[in-house]
């Protein structure tokens, strides 16, 4: 498929997608959560009672191959439409896309949603409709805020070699603000054994985004143990295991599955291997 026309039916694809308060009236009321009875008839704890966890292994993640891009989606996009997977709260889409040398997406507009692209490996080169234009690459983050609306291009930098990125998006905070972009480097040091912030609404040392959402990056050896404490009460996690292998929130992670994490004040991980874990706080009430 050319790029032009990829764009083109992604847009497309997206737009008939139902989101936010449309899904959540869909849907219909949540039934009423039931005490859980334990072995002696108690009922189990807060924690216990009320975390709820889905797993979204690796494999079961849409897949397009378009020649120039290979594309895995963890939610609806594109060609690929799960009605189970249209949204996470307000994460939106989470692609894990390979691009081949020197090639990539060409102009293409983007309105009221905040972009965020993490390379995993190689280049990646931006353009867009205010003259901006940047290479974000390995522990860069990227976020365009794109508002009332903005024109933007991504392509390969290089022609010899792949670039593997995660191209998220979230639905904003406030719709129709001045379009804004923002790119860090961050010390791969620094997430050794704990959770960098690399997104955040609040957060001098990440990159801004309009909403309440945080982004965190963990380098975790074998054998770590801890727990990342939520910023928001009634927020949930989604977290992507970018290598490696751990247990988190009590449900055991292969590399690149996914996990959604709901009604929990912190969430335990443990490595079981080397391991690159991706945490996304995000608000789950969307209208």
């Amino acid at each position: 498929m050319k790029r032009l026309d990829f764009i083109k039916k992604a847009m497309l694809g997206l737009a008939a997608i139902p989101t936010g308060a449309a899904v959540a009236a869909a849907a219909g009321p949540r039934p009423p959560r039931r005490a859980l009875v334990g072995f002696e008839h108690l009922p189990k704890t807060e924690k216990e009672n009320y975390m709820k966890t889905t797993l979204h292994a690796s494999d079961s993640r849409g897949y397009a191959n378009h020649g120039w891009l290979e594309s895995r989606h963890t939610f609806s996009f594109a060609n690929y439409y799960n009605q189970d997977r249209v949204q996470f709260g307000a994460l939106r889409v989470l692609n894990d896309d390979i691009v081949q040398g020197g090639m990539g997406f060409g102009t293409h507009p983007h309105d009221n949603m905040e972009i965020v692209s993490i390379p995993l490996s190689g280049d990646l080169e931006h353009k867009d409709s205010t003259g901006r234009h940047k290479v974000i690459r390995q522990n860069d983050v990227q976020i365009m805020s794109a508002g009332r609306g903005i024109m933007h291009s991504e392509y390969n930098h290089n022609k010899d070699k792949e670039v593997n990125f995660l191209q998220i998006w979230v639905f904003p905070k406030e719709r129709n603000i001045e379009p804004r972009y923002d790119q860090k480097t961050f010390l791969a040091e620094d997430r050794i054994n704990q959770f960098q912030a690399v997104v955040a609404p609040d957060e001098e040392a990440a990159v801004w985004i309009n909403q309440d959402a945080w982004f965190s990056l963990g380098t975790l050896k074998e054998g770590f143990s801890g727990d990342y404490t939520l910023h928001k009460k009634g927020s949930g996690v989604y977290a992507f295991l970018i290598e490696g292998e751990a247990e988190v929130a009590g449900q055991q992670l292969s590399r690149r599955d996914g996990l959604t994490i709901e009604d929990a004040e912190k969430v335990s991980v443990k490595a079981g291997k080397d391991s690159e874990l991706l945490l996304i706080e995000i608000p789950m009430n969307v209208e």
